[in-house]
Formats: structure tokens, sequence, C-alpha cells
């Protein structure tokens, strides 16, 4: 794969820490979340940073892969929720649900669209095989 950008971010403390990009423009601090244990509060979470790049990522391949198929659509848009659990082997695991905005469109246009837009988006491919992606038209 020829990379397009790279993107790099540090983080320090873990869940209870801090995390920075190579450029400070993501500058927050992170807490473990109330429901996990954690004091919560007005900190950001791997999981909520996750929800966002998904979101944004995957409402960018939807509007590509329209325009490549000459598809007018506006104002799409995609609400990520990201849980975090307990695996059987011990470890934690994702599970990821997109609620995709499509207006406009028929339901099976805008269900071809998402389901191309799933195949094309590079945090789909990512994690294809590893977490369930439930995805449902809003």
């Amino acid at each position: 794969m020829k990379l397009m950008y790279e993107a790099e971010a540090k983080a320090q403390g873990g869940r209870n820490g801090h995390v920075v990009s190579s450029d400070n423009v993501l500058d927050f601090e992170v807490r473990v979340p109330k429901s996990m244990g954690g004091e919560g509060g007005a900190y950001t979470n791997p999981e909520q940073l996750f929800a966002a790049g998904y979101a944004a990522c995957f409402d960018s391949a939807l509007n590509f892969i329209a325009q490549k198929q000459k598809v007018k659509v506006e104002n799409t848009e995609v609400n990520a929720k990201v849980g975090i659990g307990q695996l059987s082997n011990g470890g934690f695991g994702l599970a990821v649900e997109l609620l995709v905005k499509i207006p406009n469109l028929d339901k099976e246009q805008a269900q071809a669209l998402m389901e191309a837009a799933h195949k094309a988006c590079p945090y789909s491919n990512a994690i294809r095989g590893n977490v369930d992606v439930k995805l449902e038209l809003a």
C-alpha cells in the first residue's frame, strides 16, 4: 500500500492520561468513563475518539462512493456508537453501530450505497473480521 497520509499521536498514562497528536491539534486528557469504574467527568476516552474518527471516515467514504457512482447526495450523516466489553478469553473487544443518514434516496439505493461505503472505508477495512459492525439506515 502506498501511503497518502500518516497521523501520529502519543499517549501517556493510558486511559487515565493524556493524548496529543504530533502537530498538537489533538490534545486531550483522557479518563476511564464512570460506567467502567472511572471518575468520569468532562474528559474523552479512546472509544469516543474511535467513534468520531470512524464516523468522519465512513461519511467521507459514503460521499466518495456516491460521487464515483454519480449519485447526488447531500447532507449525509453518520452516527457511530463504539462499545467496549470483556471477551471470553479475558481480553477486551469493541462493538460498533453505524447509523447512516442519506436524505433524498430511496431505501434500496441508500442501502446499496451504505454497503459500498463499508467496503471502501479504511476504518471498516481495518477492523473487518475482528469487530462486529452493525450498519443501519436512519
